[in-house]
């Protein structure tokens, strides 16, 4: 099995991905515990689950990667119409 190489398309898209994680599950927090963001006093559970959705969204792409086309995060396959 050839070493995979992973292009600036592919760290690109692979970033997006994780910014839009890590935005979700700070949003996640506010929602499941029913914070007033203008009043949250301790941010490190919000922060941390950024972290952690960003690292996991990373991971998972670099994982599925060889599932799909080259120099794309995505498993799956684009097909053109």
């Amino acid at each position: 099995m050839a070493l995979r190489t992973y292009g600036r398309n592919f760290w690109r898209q692979t970033a997006e991905r994780a910014a839009k994680t890590s935005a979700q599950a700070v949003a996640a927090t506010f929602v499941g515990d029913g914070f007033n963001v203008l009043d949250v006093d301790d941010w490190r559970l919000p922060v941390g689950a950024a972290i952690t959705g960003f690292v996991l969204s990373v991971v998972t792409s670099i994982a599925t990667a060889p599932a799909g086309e080259p120099d794309d995060p995505s498993a799956i396959h684009r097909t053109n119409p």
